[in-house]
């Protein structure tokens, strides 16, 4: 899932959203979107902030995400327990337009449907990108993370598998099922919306199970 993220005004290629650029986020490319945004609800009083969002070929909005908590760094983790580090405790919330499969604006191909599929995957790999292995050098960082993101789409994939389990969560007040899993590098959920939405959200240090989602009314103030 091939998508482009707008940072800073700025045009990155991205397998899945895993590079994130140091740049300073602008909300530029979140006022695009046709469909609205979801983070935590008002009960997280912490910090929030942009990432980035994902177009699709023809330069449609898809999806995008918004951070609570602390700013995730690429870390080794074995690293930085040897540092005596404590972990960074985060929340990450992955909006993406539900969408049938449709013919791109100019055309001459075909854009792929989204689903909660979709938002699994994209918070699974998500949460890889912030993570490697203890044990690993960081020059293998790469293929490791080649394995590991078609692992996260075959998990996604198969959101009726012994790995997920069912945690209900408010969205705008209402009780939402969510596919929900742990790893050693933190937690993945993904669910859907009643406003045309599929949500995915990823973390660590920070437990799923207390969250809550609603509707952010003007992105533009995260500027």
């Amino acid at each position: 899932m091939e998508t482009t993220s707008r940072v800073d005004g700025q045009a990155l290629v991205t397998e899945g959203g895993q590079q994130f650029a140091a740049a300073r986020r602008t909300v530029d490319g979140y006022l695009l979107a046709p469909f609205p945004w979801y983070g935590l609800d008002e009960a997280f009083t912490g910090p929030r902030w942009l990432m980035q969002v994902g177009m699709a070929a023809d330069g449609a909005v898809e999806h995008g995400s918004i951070g609570h908590g602390d700013e995730p760094s690429v870390r080794n983790e074995h690293l930085a327990a040897a540092a005596n580090e404590s972990r960074e405790k985060f929340a990450v919330v992955v909006t993406v337009a539900a969408s049938p499969s449709r013919r791109s604006a100019d055309g001459t191909g075909l854009l792929e449907a989204t689903s909660v599929s979709s938002a699994a995957w994209l918070a699974g790999v998500g949460l890889l990108s912030f993570t490697w292995p203890g044990q690993m050098d960081h020059s293998l960082r790469d293929d490791w993370l080649d394995q590991q993101t078609e692992t996260a789409w075959e998990l996604a994939d198969d959101l009726a598998g012994d790995v997920w389990s069912t945690l209900s969560l408010p969205v705008d007040g209402v009780s939402t099922p969510f596919h929900y899993r742990e790893s050693e590098f933190g937690w993945v959920l993904a669910g859907s919306t009643s406003e045309g939405v599929h949500l995915g959200a990823y973390g660590r240090g920070m437990s799923a199970y207390g969250l809550g989602f609603a509707m952010i009314k003007d992105i533009a103030e995260y500027a």
